[in-house]
Order: C-alpha cells, then structure tokens, then sequence
C-alpha cells in the first residue's frame, strides 16, 4: 500500500479533470434527450391523446429499451471500444431530433423512441471510465450531480429560445442539443486522457471486467434476494424522479408559478450542491463495509424524510418552492447514492469480479418500465387527477417502498455478510 496518498486516483489534479469530463458529457447527454419536455405542445393530440404525453411515453419506452439493452452491452463493453461506441450513441440521438424537426407532426411520434434508444446506454459507458477507483464516489458524484442540475438548465434554454427567439418547438430540441456538441466533444475527449485504476485502486475496489452471460447468471444467483430488495427501491426512486423531471412545468403551473422558468433550475442548484457534498464524503471512507450498509441507511432516513416533507406540504405547512427542494432532496440523494456508491461498494465489499455497470443496468432496466407503467396510469386511468394530487400521493408512496425496502435489505446483506464472514473464519481454521 506504499504510495497511497500519491496514487493517480487521489491526485487533485486527476480528480478535477475526470469530475469535470464527466459532468459536461452526461449534462451534454441532457442536452440531447430533455429538452423538447419544456414545450406544451398545446393543441396537439393524437388518437385523442395529449401529444407532449405521448411523446414523453415515446422517448421513454425506447430509453428503457435501451436499459434492457444495457445490461448486455454495457456490462461487456471493452475499454477499447467505449469511446467509438459513445460517440456513436449521440451522433444516432442527434439524427433523430434532426428528423424530428424535419418531418411534420404526428408523423414525427416515432423520432423519440429512436432519441431514447441510443441515449440510455450512455451512463454505462461514461461511468466505465470512472469505476473501481478510490475517488469513485466523489467523481461519480460529480458526474450524477448533472442529473440534478442539467435537465432543468437545458429546459431553461429550451424554453428561452422559444419565448424569446420565436424558434419552432419541433425544432427547437436539435437546436439544444446543436449548441451543446462542441461541450460533448471536450468531454469526450477529456475522458479519453484519463489514466486507468491503478494497483492500489485494484486492491481497494477490486478490479473490474467485462462479464460475459454466465458471470451475469452466477452474479444474479449469488445475490437474488438483495438485488430485488435494491431494484424495487431505485424503481421507486425513478418513478419519482421522472415525474418530477417530465412535468415540472405542468407542477409549477398547479402551484401558482406559470411562466417563471428559471425555477426549473434555481430549484434544484442547492440539491445538487447538497448531494454533491454528501456523496463525496464518502470517498474519505475507507471500509467497504461501512460505506455500503451506510449507503443503504441513507436510503431508508431518506424515504421517511420523503413522507415527512410531504406531508408537511399537504398539511400547508410549507410552499411548494420548499417542498420541490426538500422532497427532491430526499429523493435524488439515495438515487445518486446508487449510482456512485451503493453497487461500486457491493461489488468492493463482497470482492466479486464485476463491474457496476451490470447492476446499474438490472436496476435502470426495471426503473424506466416502471416509470412508462405509471406514467400511462397517469393518462390513461387517472387524467383528471390533478398534478398536485399526483405528485405528493406519489412521494408518498415512493417514500413507504424505500423505507421498507432499504429494511429488507439491509437486513438480507448483513444475514450474507455474517455467513461470508463465518465461511473466512473456517478457511483459516482449516
């Protein structure tokens, strides 16, 4: 372990280009998929449906097509190929916003679900340059932090060009995402110079590979009952988060707070600045161990706190500025804790030969089918429900099931952790 302060991934210097390469190629990744959502599309239907629905109901279905896709490719991505395959996910997303504004409405409909099908794909393959390392946790804190902050930010761009520079709604997503490709392409290229994990990262986070079908079948097998306790939360968590990042407008509108579209990003600046801090914190924990059962209390004190906040808003108690920033808090600090630490410190603590990307992906896959499913409960069972009433009977709800969860797996991992440590004390007797 001599050297360990000095190792690569400890360098301020690493650490400051790998954050910033990160967080401007996924926020690009934004650029490319978010921001036709800060359009209305008022007056457009189709089949008697709303068209910014069907639309949203499009892009995602294709996205967590791309999930499922995922948990394939992204596991078995090889180091020599992520960045032709990244390059070749967002030149596709970009030819689809090109076509959505060239061809007219509805026949356009199908364009989303091509934008959606290249672009889940891509936290896998930005997060392979990042995983296995020591600072893990702070850079991929840094590059979750985009979720956070990016989405509302290229809305805000999104809907300025439209009340201010009269550009078409159709078109205006390919000019988003237009303006932000010499951003993707430092980015890129910055994540090209990074160096590799290096011996003491090896040792400390256990090396990470490709798994090719029968790794990922002994994997699943190994830690069953654990993986559903843990996607049934992180589908909780997206089901959330997607509703909050889809119809943010439609919220703040039901609130009192129509045409105020800075909000979409001044609201979520202090949780992304509040997750960030708290999630890197977590690099100074050396213990595998203890970073990862803590990764699943935060995730239970965050679905109590979630039921809390919510029902202080309802009681009127707090306004709705408070109550977006307070239960997205609670929302995005577990949801990003499972995207920097939860599956990083699982495959550390328990030394399985791996990479995140396969867990992510199991996750992300069963997230997105679980968003599309209540997002057309939304429309079809319930669309004179109000958002108000949407959204916070939606904490609440979120907020029970990660609360319950995070018990049965906290409870399930410990179980596992007592047998493993029993099967180590014999090895040594023997």
């Amino acid at each position: 372990m001599k050297g360990y302060s000095n190792s690569n991934s400890l360098k301020t210097g690493f650490i400051l280009k790998a954050s910033l390469a990160a967080f401007i190629t996924y926020m690009s990744m934004y650029a490319f998929r978010k921001p036709f959502t800060a359009s209305t599309y008022e007056g457009l239907s189709l089949w008697g449906l709303d068209y910014k629905i069907l639309l949203i109901i499009s892009q995602m279905i294709g996205y967590t097509l791309s999930k499922y896709l995922g948990i394939k490719y992204v596991a078995e991505l090889n180091e020599r190929n992520r960045v032709w395959v990244l390059i070749g996910l967002m030149s596709l997303a970009l030819l689809s916003l090109l076509l959505f504004g060239l061809i007219p409405y509805p026949y356009n409909l199908p364009l989303m679900f091509v934008n959606g099908l290249p672009l889940g794909m891509i936290w896998g393959v930005v997060f392979s340059f990042l995983e296995g390392r020591r600072s893990t946790e702070l850079l991929g804190a840094v590059m979750a932090s985009s979720f956070i902050v990016s989405s509302g930010f290229v809305k805000t761009i999104g809907s300025f060009l439209l009340q201010n520079i009269d550009v078409n709604e159709f078109w205006m997503p390919f000019i988003v995402a237009l303006i932000f490709i010499p951003v993707l392409s430092l980015g890129i290229y910055m994540l090209t110079k990074l160096s590799k994990p290096d011996a003491v990262d090896i040792t400390s986070r256990t090396e990470r590979i490709p798994m090719n079908t029968s790794q990922r079948t002994l994997f699943f097998q190994r830690f069953a009952p654990g993986i559903i306790f843990s996607v049934l939360i992180y589908v909780a968590l997206t089901v959330f988060r997607d509703l909050r990042d889809n119809f943010a407008i439609e919220f703040w509108t039901s609130i009192g707070y129509e045409g105020a579209p800075e909000l979409m990003t001044y609201s979520e600046l202090p949780i992304a600045l509040a997750v960030l801090i708290i999630i890197s914190l977590m690099i100074r924990i050396k213990n595998n161990r203890i970073a990862f059962f803590g990764a699943n209390f935060i995730v239970f004190i965050c679905g109590a706190l979630l039921i809390l906040f919510t029902w202080v808003f309802i009681k009127n108690w707090m306004n709705g500025l408070q109550w977006m920033i307070l239960s997205g808090a609670s929302m995005y600090l577990p949801y990003i804790a499972f995207h920097t630490m939860y599956f990083e410190r699982w495959i550390a603590y328990f030394q399985t030969k791996g990479n995140a990307g396969f867990l992510m992906y199991m996750a992300d896959a069963a997230g997105y089918l679980g968003s599309t499913i209540v997002l057309c409960f939304r429309n079809f069972a319930a669309p004179d429900l109000s958002w108000w009433h949407f959204f916070t009977g939606s904490a609440l709800v979120v907020g029970f099931i990660m609360a319950l969860m995070s018990f049965f797996a906290n409870t399930y991992f410990h179980k596992l952790s007592q047998k493993m440590k029993g099967i180590v004390s014999q090895n040594q007797l023997t």
